[in-house]
C-alpha cells in the first residue's frame, strides 16, 4: 500500500508501519503546499495534518486514493462529502491528543481564575505588587458545562471532575448511558441554567459554524467563563466584546480563532486589550507527548485498515 506523507509526523509512525510491513512510504513532508498535487498520482493513502485543504480538486489528482489519515482530531480541512462519494476512508487520531487538550483547558481556566497573566505583566512591566487585585478563585466546587463529550470533551470533563467540579455535558451524538464516570449528561438548557464555566469541544461543520453566538451565550443564567480549544469557527467571536462589557462573560480563553493567526482582526484588537482574556496559538492538543501519541494511533488505524479494510 503506497502512503504519501505531506506533513511531518513523529518517527514512531514510520517505524510502526515498517515493522508491520506491506507499506511503501513516500515521505514528502517538506513539500510546499502548492506542489502537493504533483505527488498524488499513485498515492493510495494520504497522510496530512494541516498543510492543505483536501478538496474535490485535490482528489481529482489522486485517482488511486483509498484513504486519508489526519494526524489530529478535526477533519474540517477535508471535504468529507467528496471523499464519501469516492468511497475514500477517513481516519483521524483524537485519542492521541485528548490528554493534551484537557490539561491545556485546565491551565487556561486556572490562568483566568487566578489572574496569572495580568499579575505577571504588572510585576514585569510596571513593577507593581498588586496582591488584592490579583486575588483569584478556587476551581473546586464550580459547575462546568461542556458542549461536546467526545475524546477531548470526555478527558477534560473527567480531569475537572477529579478536581472537585460538577461537570455537565451536552453531546447530540452520545447516549446518556455512554457518558464517562464523573460527567453528567445535560441539555443545553440545563447547562445554560447552571454552568459557571463553558468549555467548547465540538468539531467545525456546516451545522456548528458560528453556532455559539450571542443568542446562545446570552441565554446563560449566571455570569460565566468561556473557553474554546476546539475550532475557532464554532464561536461567533464578534459577540464577545459586548458580553464581556456587560459582565455576562467574566473572562475568555481562546486557543483557536476564526482567523488564524488573528493579528489585525478588529475583534482580536478589542480582546487583546482586556485583562480577563487569555490566548494561545492553536496549540492545546500539540504537546511533546501528543506528537508521538497521535502518530502511534494513526499508524495502528492504518495497519488495521490494510489488514481488514474499513
Amino acid at each position: 500500500m503506497k502512503i504519501t506523507l505531506i506533513d511531518s509526523l513523529h518517527p514512531a509512525f514510520v517505524e510502526a508501519l515498517e515493522k508491520n510491513g506491506g507499506f511503501e512510504i513516500n515521505d514528502r513532508s517538506e513539500i510546499p503546499s502548492d506542489a502537493v498535487v504533483s505527488v498524488l498520482a499513485d498515492t493510495e493513502v494520504l497522510v496530512v495534518r494541516s498543510k492543505i485543504r483536501i478538496t474535490q480538486e485535490t482528489l481529482d489528482q489522486a485517482p488511486r486514493l483509498k484513504a486519508i489519515a489526519r494526524a489530529g482530531a478535526g477533519m474540517d480541512n477535508i471535504d468529507e462529502a467528496a471523499c464519501r462519494q469516492r468511497g475514500i476512508a477517513l481516519f483521524n487520531s483524537p485519542e492521541g491528543n485528548r490528554r493534551a487538550v484537557a490539561e491545556h483547558v485546565l491551565g487556561m481556566i486556572l490562568a483566568l481564575f487566578n489572574k496569572i497573566i495580568p499579575s505577571h505583566l504588572a510585576i514585569v512591566h510596571h513593577e507593581k505588587w498588586k496582591r488584592e487585585a490579583s486575588r483569584g478563585e478556587e476551581l473546586e466546587g464550580k459547575i462546568i458545562g461542556l458542549i461536546g463529550c467526545g475524546h477531548n470533551g470526555s478527558e477534560t470533563g473527567q480531569l475537572l471532575s477529579r478536581l472537585g467540579c460538577t461537570v455537565l455535558a451536552y453531546d447530540k451524538y452520545r447516549s446518556a448511558e455512554d457518558f464517562p464516570q464523573g460527567i453528567q449528561p445535560a441539555t443545553l438548557e440545563e447547562i445554560a441554567q447552571h454552568a459557571e464555566v463553558l468549555s467548547l469541544h465540538i468539531p467545525l461543520t456546516a451545522e456548528t459554524r458560528a453556532w455559539v453566538n450571542q443568542e446562545f451565550l446570552q441565554a446563560f443564567q449566571h455570569p460565566f467563563w468561556l473557553v474554546n480549544a476546539s475550532r475557532g469557527g464554532v464561536l461567533d467571536w464578534a459577540s464577545l466584546p459586548a458580553l464581556l462589557d456587560s459582565g455576562k462573560i467574566r473572562g475568555v480563553a481562546l486557543d483557536v480563532f476564526e482567523q488564524e493567526p488573528p493579528f489585525g482582526h478588529p475583534i482580536f484588537e478589542n480582546l487583546q486589550k482586556r485583562q480577563n482574556v487569555v490566548f494561545s496559538p492553536h496549540v492545546a492538543g500539540w504537546t511533546m507527548e501528543s506528537y508521538q501519541k497521535i502518530s502511534e494511533v494513526l499508524a495502528s488505524k492504518l495497519i488495521h485498515f490494510q489488514k481488514n479494510g474499513i
